[in-house]
């Protein structure tokens, strides 16, 4: 009986001893925006297949436990890049992404733990200078920003996901050139800016004496139909009409039946 309590005994305290021992690497608390993934050394070697959600988890300590940040992060790339004509561009970016989180295993194999300065920076930065090597500085600058934006947004997006990351978004936040080619391009869309508002205004003008001009000519041939349609034989009727109306009048008159010219009433007498 002491003999069967003894082994007893020298069990708890093996067991005590044990987890002493290897405690820290057998019990892992993954947090919220954690995963982790699991590398057998003696076995199988990394899991690619189970990822490891939020919670308590007991490992065997001679496995290694690997626990990845998938939260969302930022990264602000400030860069010195040439456009299409060799012209020096300072362009400030900022790119937020997170790890795709079932292919954490893969992004591990690949690039490990320090995916970020590994994989993302290096891609952006590459991509960027493709994309702006493309156009030319005014075009960087101004005239065709938003596109070249979003063809650095499609390849880098591209890119990233192709290697298990998730780019949520791409910014520009500054375009900078040498003080005297901002100062061309500056001058140059102020021009272009002015010369399009002045034809502008002459296509107004023109637009507005052939509207003119339309009427002016729209005008002169009412005139010539009615002025066609003014015959002797109208002009005394309209006249008799006239005579007529005006032998309503309350005044006192005198009417003298074929005593104008052409035979037209004459009206005497008006008060």
């Amino acid at each position: 009986m002491k003999k069967k309590q003894s082994s007893i005994i020298i069990a708890i305290v093996a067991a005590v001893f044990l987890l002493l021992l290897f405690g820290n690497g057998m019990f892992y608390k993954i947090k919220p925006g954690e995963r982790a993934i699991i590398f057998r050394q003696f076995s199988t070697g990394l899991d690619t297949v189970n990822v490891y959600l939020p919670g308590f988890h007991v490992v065997a300590p001679w496995n290694d436990f690997i626990v990845y940040n998938v939260k969302e992060r930022k990264s602000e790339e400030t860069m010195d890049v040439l456009d299409k004509n060799g012209l020096q561009v300072n362009i400030d970016i900022s790119v937020r992404f997170n790890p795709i989180y079932n292919r954490i295993a893969f992004l591990h194999r690949r690039f490990g733990v320090d995916y970020e300065s590994q994989l993302v920076v290096p891609e952006v930065r590459s991509t960027v200078r493709q994309v702006a090597g493309r156009y030319t500085a005014e075009e960087i600058y101004s005239t065709k920003r938003s596109e070249v934006e979003l063809r650095i947004i499609e390849e880098a997006g591209q890119k990233l996901s192709d290697n298990d990351i998730d780019m949520k978004a791409l910014l520009i936040r500054s375009i900078n050139l040498p003080p005297d080619i901002k100062q061309a391009i500056e001058s140059k869309l102020k021009q272009e800016q002015e010369a399009l508002a002045y034809e502008f205004k002459l296509e107004k003008e023109k637009s507005e004496a052939q509207r003119k001009i339309i009427q002016a000519q729209g005008e002169a041939k009412s005139n010539r139909i009615i002025n066609n349609s003014l015959t002797d034989e109208l002009l005394r009727m309209r006249g008799i009409e006239a005579t007529i109306e005006l032998s309503k009048s309350p005044n006192a008159k005198t009417i003298v039946i074929g005593g104008g010219k052409d035979g037209l009433p004459l009206i005497l007498g008006n008060q």
